[in-house]
């Protein structure tokens, strides 16, 4: 069986908002598209308290993008961004987030963030997504959503170590870029084994 990954459309991710990923928004209509064309719909939303530890405005003298070491390895600082319960947490408007059968909230413990839809980022706490999969009897994930070199180039290497088949929809992602990060992001998928594909090859 196959499912949908919708991986953090949401409005601090698209043009306007806190963490934006250039061209963020150019996506939903072809996402709203796919999604007529697949049994099940998972969402993923970055979930952050306030103050959560991969702000940059939690480490004095440090700045946006700047990197600090946690308990679990370097970690990039960010604006502050998708905090629970404001707008910009929230998906985009325009995406059709009611088809969705489960949506996977990532990030919200304070100390971890959270970049896969499977693990946080010290790659031992769960988000409960492999199980839902499992129950559900899905194999194969198509992968769409924000941003490409960071929560969905990490959702599909952990989908492709726990066993799925991880395709990723080349159209229907966006990236933030940094120092070459997009480029070595595609790189390190194909290398893994993900199947690279187009919104046109699904809709026929």
């Amino acid at each position: 069986m196959k499912a949908l990954l919708v991986v953090d459309i949401q409005n601090d991710f698209c043009p306007g908002g806190a963490l934006a990923v250039s061209g963020g928004d150019e996506i939903v209509p072809i996402v709203n598209k796919l999604m007529d064309h697949f049994d099940a719909i998972i969402l993923t939303q970055d979930w952050h308290p306030a103050g959560h530890l991969s702000f940059a405005s939690s480490h004095k003298e440090k700045n946006p993008y700047d990197t600090t070491d946690m308990a679990y390895g370097t970690q990039v600082l960010w604006p502050e961004h998708c905090i629970q319960g404001t707008n910009g947490a929230e998906f985009h408007p325009e995406l059709h987030s009611d088809k969705a059968q489960v949506i996977i909230r990532k990030g919200f413990r304070k100390e971890i963030d959270s970049y896969s839809t499977f693990f946080e980022n010290d790659q031992k706490t769960t988000t409960g997504l492999k199980g839902y999969l499992n129950q559900r009897g899905i194999t194969e994930l198509y992968t769409v959503g924000l941003a490409t070199d960071f929560c969905v180039k990490w959702s599909v290497l952990d989908g492709i170590d726990e066993g799925f088949t991880m395709h990723i929809v080349k159209d229907a992602v966006r990236g933030i870029d940094l120092d070459g990060s997009l480029d070595a992001a595609w790189k390190e998928m194909e290398a893994k084994g993900a199947i690279i594909t187009t919104s046109e090859a699904i809709l026929g």
